[in-house]
């Protein structure tokens, strides 16, 4: 009997690596994605083409600056030093997004962690790099996993107008959110140049995306979406560059928007707000910045001088709070946003994840995070 049961121990155990070893063959490789370039036809001509493709990748507008090229020895001493601080000590406040269920004339956006807004601009609704996932990463077992729960699940969501995906990396372009965004209605994906081939890997139908070089525009019921410079790069495995990166302009008829997506501080934001602002609200990055990756991550100094630069009247800080991505404490970016904003004289605002702001009036800052973490 005892030899009965532990073969079929044996036998479950070998049943369930085999399966879980097909799960990983199967969802990983489709997680990673297509190659555009590999896939050849219209849309790889059309990547040849653009003035953002040299030889054999995506280039960024401006040069590397002289940061760190190799990590300096002292990262390894942040990486195992004080992981605590970069995580919320207590519950991070959720709040029920309340007045989407119709959308306004106006200008609203809720926050809902990390880079995920819900813009409500116009009568129009546009979902910027929607993640509702546990971990950004290609495996559901490791990796950067969530400090807080998504304020409400996706099947509570407001009807859609459009998509609007900023890169692919795994903390933007989610494959199980795009799936089930695509499951719940006609919503329409507007992503960067080279995105659509992983699009076309997990079955998106073609007429449901559009893919946009920088400076190229879509209509959205009125709203104009365009896809305009970062500083960053792409990929969701070993290769690199071989999709475009992106920040986007959303303009109504009296209205406009601008999000940073991921990107590094750089003098195109003074152009981007010549062409296309003023703005009355900058969707703005402020975390996972180091001094050993300043070209790709900005601080949230940075991101005050950007949004002067770009011309806006309230700023919104994202890509915070809701996955560790760097070494710096949990609410250091806010803290240093704030503080900077105080100083230049900026209108910012910090909701709690679900809360909707009205950008005509402007919630003042309460610190809510600092109950959470004390400076």
């Amino acid at each position: 009997m005892a030899r009965t049961w532990r073969g079929l121990a044996i036998g479950a155990a070998v049943a369930a690596g085999a399966a879980a070893a097909g799960w990983l063959l199967h969802d990983i490789p489709s997680q990673v994605g297509h190659r555009p370039l590999s896939r050849g036809g219209p849309r790889a001509a059309r990547i040849r083409r653009s003035r953002q493709f040299d030889r054999d990748s995506f280039v960024n507008p401006m040069p590397a600056s002289e940061a760190v090229a190799t990590p300096p020895v002292s990262i390894l001493k942040e990486l195992t030093g004080h992981r605590h601080q970069r995580r919320p000590q207590g519950v991070v406040p959720l709040v029920t997004p309340v007045g989407l269920e119709s959308p306004g004339e106006g200008l609203r956006a809720a926050w809902f962690g990390h880079s995920t807004v819900l813009i409500d601009i116009e009568g129009r609704r546009i979902l910027l790099d929607p993640v509702w996932s546990r971990r950004v990463s290609p495996s559901r077992l490791v990796g950067p996993r969530r400090l807080h729960e998504a304020p409400i699940g996706l099947a509570a969501l407001p009807p859609v107008d459009a998509v609007v995906i900023s890169h692919d990396h795994y903390d933007h372009l989610d494959r199980d959110t795009v799936l089930a965004l695509v499951e719940a209605g006609e919503t329409r994906f507007i992503v960067p140049l080279g995105v659509g081939a992983h699009l076309d890997r997990w079955g998106v139908p073609a007429d449901r995306y559009t893919e946009l070089d920088w400076n190229e525009s879509v209509d959205v019921d009125g709203v104009t979406v365009t896809a305009t410079a970062a500083r960053h790069f792409s990929g969701r495995w070993f290769t690199r560059n071989d999709t475009l990166w992106a920040s986007w302009v959303i303009a109504g008829r009296d209205h406009r928007v601008f999000y940073g997506g991921d990107t590094g501080y750089f003098k195109e934001f003074r152009d981007i707000g010549t062409r296309y602002g003023p703005f009355d609200l900058t969707v703005l990055p402020v975390g996972a910045y180091h001094e050993s990756w300043p070209d790709i991550h900005m601080t949230p100094e940075e991101a005050v001088a950007a949004h002067l630069d770009l011309s806006g009247r309230v700023l919104l800080p994202v890509h915070w709070a809701t996955f560790t991505l760097a070494m710096h404490p949990w609410g250091e970016p806010v803290d240093r946003l704030w503080r900077e904003a105080k100083e230049r004289d900026v209108t910012a605002v910090v909701p709690r994840p679900g809360e909707v702001v009205d950008v005509a009036q402007p919630p003042p800052v309460d610190g809510w995070w600092q109950t959470i973490n004390p400076t």
